[in-house]
This record gives C-alpha cells, structure tokens and sequence, in this order.
C-alpha cells in the first residue's frame, strides 16, 4: 500500500474503521452515511470519503455504505480474509493473556506454538497449545510456516530472538519488550510500548485537570 503513495494515517486508521464496522454489523445496522460513521471515528466526513476512495471509495452518493460489504473489503485490505499463523515467545503473564484473546482467531490469527525458558511452564496447555521449551523453537520453525513471532520477553533477550526467528523465515515481528527491534528492512516489525500509552494517558489525565480546575 506504500507504494501506492497511501499514508501511514490512513493506514492506522483502517482498523478503527473494521472495527466500528464490525461494532455497527452486531447491531444489525445495513448502511451508514460518512456522517454518522465521522461521529464514531471523530474524524470528518470528508476525511472519510478521502480515505476510502484511496482504494475505491465503496459509497453511493445519496446512500452512504453498504456496512457489511465495507467490513469485508477493508478486511480484504487488512489481509484479514486468510490465516496469520502466529507463536507466541514468552508464556509469562503477558503472553497467556495474549494467547488467550480469542479475538485473534476471529481476524484470522491462528496461534500454533507458545515457547519460553521456564520449565515448570514445559507443557502447560493454553487454549489446547502446549507450551514448548526454547531450544524446539528452531526446529519447529523450520517444520511449520509461522508467518509472525510476538515477543512478551525480557529486553535483553529479544534482539538475541528476533535475530533466531528471522533466521528461521520470520518476516514479521510484534515486539512487546521494553525496546526497538531496529531489524532489517524486509523485516516488518511492529514495537509495542505498553509504558508509552500509559504515561501518554497520565498526560492527558493531567491536562484534562489542570482545564477544570481552572
């Protein structure tokens, strides 16, 4: 989608948009004008219109959009039509709960193997996969096509990992360490900082205050 000269914006955004889609599709909803779906994006109508006719608009003048086959086609876009095999590397606390969000399989991430240090973990089952130690982790790569790795595990260990599973035909990595994966540029990485979000909404909270106690 780069390539096309489409802008990260847009791109972040078309989540929001499946997932409001799909929030409107439980309701029983069929159709909605860019105004009424601008009020739950918080974005304007116009800004609406611009984004979709990036990849073909989907709207009738005087209709607005069919909901359930915008929800199909922004997934198509997404890649959301077709399986994500995932592993999970680090079966701690994090990484349960993360292999526990049963709204991965619905997005049509299937999670195939969960890896980590810790023997007293060594065949644990999480939602009927079994825990596997790290030194299996090579070869089950190299037997099962995992198209991404999330990492839950310490910092100083995630490069070491990263480096292992991009060895092992990993082109795609969700980073959940307390770091940058900064990795080749066929690798494509996506570096979650939980902390980042947290202090972000301290700030707000902090702004928010500071206006009504004026």
């Amino acid at each position: 989608m780069e390539e096309r000269g489409i802008s990260r914006a847009v791109i972040g955004r078309l989540p929001r948009y499946y997932r409001y889609l799909g929030e409107l599709l439980e309701a029983g909803v069929e159709r909605i004008s860019s105004s009424d779906l601008s009020k739950k994006m918080r974005v304007t109508a116009s800004q609406i219109r611009q984004d979709l006719n990036n990849f073909g608009g989907f709207g009738q003048q005087g209709y607005g959009y069919n909901v359930k086959y915008l929800y199909t086609e922004i997934g198509k876009i997404l890649g959301l039509n077709r399986e994500h095999p995932i592993i999970i590397i680090g079966a701690g606390n994090l990484g349960q709960a993360l292999a526990n969000y049963a709204s991965f399989e619905k997005s049509g991430f299937t999670l195939k193997g969960l890896f980590d240090v810790n023997p007293r973990l060594e065949g644990v089952s999480i939602r009927g996969i079994p825990v596997r130690m790290m030194d299996d982790l090579e070869e089950f790569l190299q037997k099962n096509e995992i198209e991404i790795a999330i990492l839950t595990l310490p910092k100083s260990k995630a490069i070491e990992v990263a480096e292992l599973v991009i060895e092992n035909g990993i082109r795609a990595i969700w980073n959940f360490a307390h770091t940058d994966l900064n990795l080749p540029e066929d690798v494509i990485v996506e570096n979650v900082h939980l902390s980042d979000s947290l202090m972000k909404l301290s700030y707000n909270i902090s702004r928010y205050n500071e206006e009504h106690q004026k």
